[in-house]
């Protein structure tokens, strides 16, 4: 009897140890990946040598235990003896939830895929077109794209947490946590350092811009370049109430109804658009503001007016107050057609089986007509080219980031009332202490989610010294490199912009 007893406590802990050893099992952390392979291109006219970089960096606690993994891709020149001169720029996209495959095999990359330049084709299925990159910018910079947590490869790892990483200031601190750990390990902080973001990517990049004066570690930047700027949400939020988007909208619904020729015909794009801003500021403002104030007469003018710029019929604006959703002009402006206007892109069109629905009931035909090229491109690259094997999906969108970030701009024992997102005052203080830093502002004309005259309204207040800031505009949308045209006059820009 003594002798099973014994036995029995023996079991027992073992069956405990054996529980405990998987437990730790679960949150062991293997080593880091990496792949390197190298490589050559043609850019600016000269023959570049580089490296490219494909690898995870940990990103560890005070307590040295690593937290999270960061993919990332570099390309780095080679045969360089001097570092110093030598710029890098680091590259993400925004979402929040979105890996860097747009920048990355959209504009930035050695290769890149090509879809309809026209936005009137849909990105259709495999093969797609894998070409080199004939306007990049490896003769003026290293290239560091960057997949935040949750994102691509990025992932916690070992007794992470995701909600330390999903968040307006925590996004922003791992990035910076892990530009300084690059450009440490890589013997870079005299090199001249650039950030490139695209959409929210623009708020992580005045964010991080921010939060790299701090820790202990100042690291000064050269330059942002903002593509498609969201640095203030209200400029870029349709919803009923918000008199600022309203504003902020109205030209982008102008160029789009240009674009399909439902307005402004006889007139160039540049001419209609500053007419229309124009109408904008001196009088739709005020019409906005004195609402049921206005009697009849000027109602009526106002539908007039507002009909003239967006195409819209009279008797719809009216019926809309004066105040035209986005999402509603999308699904309007064609109706004729049965057809509704992407939200990326207003020039692409989809053909919605639900002819009546308040907005685009299919998702944006903007992104839904370029994705699985995009998503397809960058696997076939990774695996062919940069010869990367990993046990797990790429994850080129998150939605799961954005059901659970955290977007308190304070600390959570600071009192805070939820408002739009609005970065743009941090630039202006960030650009102020660190005076050397200029920005590149692209906008495209046909983005009906983050409009360019928002860019204007948000550039022009805020405290932001406007000589230091170099707008730029483009006849495309929130990725108006998928428009060749604007694609070459975007990396042209780009390069004047490092250049000088």
């Amino acid at each position: 009897m003594i002798k099973l007893n014994i036995l029995s406590i023996f079991l027992i802990f073992s069956l405990a140890i054996s529980a405990q050893e998987k437990k730790q099992d679960s949150t062991s952390v293997p080593e880091p990946k990496s792949f390197i392979t190298t490589h050559q291109s043609t850019n600016g006219g000269k023959i570049i040598r580089y490296k490219a970089i494909a690898s995870e960096t940990y990103l560890k606690n005070k307590s040295d235990k690593p937290l999270a993994s960061i993919w990332s891709v570099a390309y780095v020149q080679e045969g360089l003896s001097d570092l110093t001169k030598r710029p890098v720029t680091f590259v993400f996209n925004g979402g929040p939830g979105s890996a860097s495959v747009w920048l990355h095999m959209g504009m930035f990359g050695p290769e890149l895929v090509k879809v309809n330049t026209d936005a009137k084709e849909d990105d259709g299925a495999a093969p797609y077109n894998l070409v080199h990159n004939n306007n990049g910018l490896l003769d003026l910079t290293d290239l560091v794209f960057i997949d935040p947590v949750g994102t691509g490869y990025s992932r916690v790892i070992g007794k992470g947490k995701v909600e330390k990483y999903w968040g307006l200031n925590e996004d922003a601190k791992s990035i910076a946590k892990f530009i300084r750990q690059w450009i440490t390990e890589n013997n870079r902080w005299f090199s001249p350092k650039y950030i490139a973001g695209e959409s929210f990517g623009t708020v992580r990049a005045v964010t991080v811009s921010n939060t790299l004066e701090s820790d202990g570690q100042n690291m000064a930047l050269n330059g942002l370049i903002l593509i498609s700027q969201a640095l203030d949400y209200a400029g870029s939020t349709s919803v009923h109430d918000n008199i600022t988007s309203y504003l902020t909208y109205l030209p982008s619904m102008a160029a789009t109804a240009w674009y399909h020729k439902k307005a402004g015909q006889g007139k160039t794009l540049e001419s209609f658009i500053d007419e229309c801003r124009k109408y904008t500021l001196n009088t739709y403002a005020s019409v906005l503001y004195r609402g049921s104030l206005l009697n009849e007469a000027e109602k009526n003018e106002a539908a007039e007016k507002l009909s003239y710029f967006t195409g819209l019929d009279k008797d719809y604006i009216l019926k809309s107050d004066l105040r035209i959703l986005m999402h509603r002009f999308q699904k309007e402006l064609l109706a004729d057609q049965g057809l509704a206007l992407g939200r990326l892109d207003g020039r692409f069109m989809g053909n919605e089986v639900d002819k009546l629905s308040d907005g685009p009931h299919l998702g944006d035909a903007s992104s839904y007509q370029i994705s699985a090229a995009y998503t397809a491109a960058l696997n076939h690259y990774y695996a062919s080219v940069l010869n990367i094997k990993m046990d797990r999906p790429y994850i080129t969108s998150n939605d799961e980031i954005s059901k659970k970030w955290n977007w308190r701009p304070v600390p959570k024992d600071k009192m805070w009332e939820p408002d739009f997102v609005n970065v743009a005052r941090k630039l202006s203080e960030t650009m102020r202490r660190n005076t050397d830093m200029k920005v590149m502002v692209a906008s495209g004309y046909f983005d009906l989610i983050t409009p360019f005259f928002d860019a204007e309204y948000t550039f022009s207040r805020n405290g932001i010294e406007r000589e230091k800031i170099k707008m730029t505009y483009y006849e495309g949308g929130h990725m108006m490199y998928t428009h060749e045209a604007d694609f070459i006059k975007l990396s042209n820009d780009i390069r004047e912009f490092l250049s000088n």
